[in-house]
């Protein structure tokens, strides 16, 4: 697929970006070098070829899922103003 000189100004004025006939040409041959290299990775025969979720084979590394703080929800509680069978009661804000 190779863009003209009309494409570009059409591409440009719906996006609503103002280019001159300099910038309009150097615009065609960078679109046209990036849908160049869009057909040759389309030319690549990827058949039997497994997808990736990322370019490198990695793993992320997980800690082990142990509680680390003291359940201090009891003395929390006993500073707020009001609860109710281990819920904190709000006034209502929305009617």
């Amino acid at each position: 697929m190779s863009l003209s000189a009309e494409d570009v100004k059409r591409i440009a004025k719906l996006a609503r970006i103002r280019v001159n006939e300099a910038e309009v040409a150097a615009y065609q041959a960078q679109l046209n070098g990036i849908f160049g290299l869009i057909e040759e990775m389309q030319a690549v025969d990827t058949n039997g070829i497994e997808p990736m979720s990322h370019a490198q084979d990695l793993f992320q590394r997980l800690r082990a899922d142990v509680v680390s703080e003291p359940d201090r929800r009891a003395a929390f509680q006993a500073v707020a103003p009001q609860t109710e069978n281990g819920l904190y009661l709000v006034p209502k804000v929305i009617e």
